[in-house]
């Protein structure tokens, strides 16, 4: 498991061919966009592509390249296929997804 603030990404096996691909933006892959900060955690479109099925969304990186963010180090993703998992905060009364 790659974690990068409040992105998970988890390694799964094979590939859903069902998916629907999301088209990346200014030639990056975002996975994330900070509502408090802007920035985004994003990787190059030319290496990678993000596919949303049902609620689910996963990252098929076809050869390495870094996740990159603003306010964290990159991290050097090798090719595979990956979850993207958003990072969730408890708030009396919500569950809501954390804010970069």
């Amino acid at each position: 498991m790659i974690r990068q603030g409040d992105v998970l990404l988890v390694p799964v096996e094979g590939f859903l061919e069902s998916a629907r691909r999301i088209e990346p933006e200014h030639g990056r892959v975002i996975l994330a966009h900070g509502e408090a900060t802007g920035h985004a955690h994003a990787v190059s479109a030319a290496h990678a592509a993000l596919y949303r099925l049902g609620r689910g969304h996963f990252l098929k990186v076809h050869e390495a390249t870094p996740l990159m963010h603003e306010e964290h180090a990159h991290i050097d993703l090798a090719p595979g296929v990956y979850q993207v998992v958003r990072q969730r905060e408890y708030s009396p009364g919500e569950i809501r997804i954390v804010r970069d």
